[in-house]
């Protein structure tokens, strides 16, 4: 999932192609069940993952938004300590549908906005014997609505709103003992508040959140009690130069729930051409 790794700006684009590379560290600390207690016997992770992202919206409209596709590779390694750790190629997400439409303005207020409608296809490095997998071996539907508004001169505010559908896992790890698994359904979004405070360099607070909205599935049967829920916030910068952007935004998560507690750096660098 996209937690926190686009930011500021986020809703604005036009015709034309972008290549971009994000680097992800993160150190899981230990999970916590329903009720926000510590989980007995969960330990830390580590993992360091990258992300190749490439698009390109053509000057044909649709519905008024010029019309694009996107593709984004993923690799990580992951270290669950005595638990195991894997590293190589993660699930792929492709996007034959984005609509980016021109900026308009509301209220006198500069508004940039995108839909995209993407699919995580489970390619990764996936195996019922492993504990640590970096593949869902599921397909996944995450689509997203974007969008970017100007409230004042120099200051900019940018939401990325996801809704996640995932697909069963007809082969479990076979430690488990499970015939089937199914993750449940879950909305999570983006969000910035920077200032333009010298040319193109822009500082401010980021910030995501995550809800699953179902319970998941095991062998068919819901899960009470499973859903996750996640919050995260810490500063950010993007440094604009040319066709040039430079990202780098730090978070703390907060009020977990059935996951970890995650303190996460992520590392962007975009070209547009």
């Amino acid at each position: 999932m996209n937690l926190g790794d686009t930011s500021f700006l986020d809703g604005i684009a036009g015709p034309g192609g972008v290549f971009e590379q994000i680097a992800d560290t993160a150190h899981d600390g230990t999970i916590v069940g329903s009720n926000g207690s510590a989980v007995p016997g969960t330990g830390s992770v580590n993992s360091l993952s990258g992300l190749t992202h490439v698009a390109w919206l053509t000057h044909a409209r649709i519905a008024g938004g010029w019309y694009g596709a996107e593709v984004v590779f993923t690799a990580a390694y992951v270290d669950a300590g005595a638990q195991g750790h894997d590293g190589g190629l993660g699930d792929l997400t492709v996007s034959p549908l984005i609509l980016q439409w021109p900026q308009h303005h509301v209220f006198h207020m500069p508004v940039d906005q995108r839909v995209t409608a993407d699919f995580i296809l489970p390619v990764g490095s996936y195996s019922r014997t492993a504990v640590v997998n970096l593949g869902s071996n599921a397909y996944i539907a995450n689509p997203y609505y974007a969008i970017t508004a100007h409230p004042a001169k120099r200051i900019e505010t940018s939401w990325r709103v996801h809704y996640l559908w995932n697909s069963k896992n007809d082969a479990p790890v076979e430690s488990t003992g499970y015939r089937s698994t199914q993750a449940g359904q879950a909305t999570h979004f983006n969000a910035t508040a920077a200032y333009n405070v010298y040319k193109g360099l822009w500082i401010g607070p980021n910030a995501y959140f995550l809800s699953q909205i179902t319970d998941g599935k095991i062998n068919g049967a819901s899960l009470p009690g499973s859903p996750e829920r996640v919050a995260a916030i810490g500063p950010g910068m993007v440094w604009t130069k040319q066709r040039w952007l430079f990202f780098a935004n730090e978070y703390q998560e907060f009020g977990a729930r059935n996951r970890a507690t995650v303190n996460k750096l992520v590392l962007r660098v975009e070209k547009v051409f």
